[in-house]
């Protein structure tokens, strides 16, 4: 079964696209989060692959993909 992204008031359901390479698009979501190690660390603890990110100044940051590449 495939869940969307849950949390408080807002849920954003999973989506695929025929025909999209979505490692060539810039098409994404963004988080903001209080402790961006911890957030890395969990996803790492649950099999997800860390991507580095190209550095923006002033921003720590990192890119990850879900099942679909997205």
């Amino acid at each position: 079964m495939i869940k969307g992204f849950h949390h408080a008031q807002i849920t954003i359901p999973p989506g695929t696209e025929e025909g999209i390479d979505h490692l060539r698009t810039k098409a994404h979501l963004a988080y903001e989060v209080d402790d961006l190690v911890q957030i890395e660390e969990k996803l790492k603890n649950n099999g997800i692959e860390i991507i580095s990110a190209i550095p923006i100044s002033g921003f720590e940051r990192f890119e990850f993909r879900d099942p679909f590449g997205n």
